[in-house]
């Protein structure tokens, strides 16, 4: 009677076990397609810029007049950069220097100065100039 009881049971568990795939299937497959939309969407929509980006842009100005000659190229390369990173403004230069004053943005300018003076004079050139050469 056991073994009849213990029978009974496996089989119902199997069909439990494939009703249950055949259910769940459909949802395994609209989360990845959701999944697969979600990824398009990032694709196309526009790069979100850190305040951490920003504060090393804008300590750029700050160090690379001194490690380089300050010149048109600098000027041109350095508008450049901004416009890529601050698309969305009419002035990118006048938007970082304001941006640059603001109190929730001085943890972040910190920072890059911080790593400026970390990375030294040598490799800090060498991003000045990539700057010499920025073209968006």
């Amino acid at each position: 009677m056991f073994s009849k009881l213990f029978k009974i049971s496996s089989k119902l568990c199997a069909l439990g076990m494939i009703a249950a795939s055949f259910t769940l299937l459909p949802h395994a497959y609209a989360t990845e397609q959701k999944t697969e939309e979600h990824a398009e969407n990032i694709e196309v929509t526009q790069q979100q810029v850190s305040a951490e980006e920003l504060a090393a842009i804008f300590v750029l100005s700050e160090i690379c007049p001194a490690l380089i000659e300050k010149n048109q190229e600098f000027d041109e390369g350095y508008a450049n950069l901004l416009k890529e990173y601050l698309p969305q403004e009419k002035n990118p230069a006048a938007a970082i220097t304001n941006l640059s004053k603001q109190a929730n943005f001085q943890k972040a300018l910190t920072e890059a100065r911080e790593d400026a003076k970390k990375a030294g004079n040598a490799e800090n050139t060498e991003v000045c100039k990539d700057v010499l050469n920025y073209n968006a």
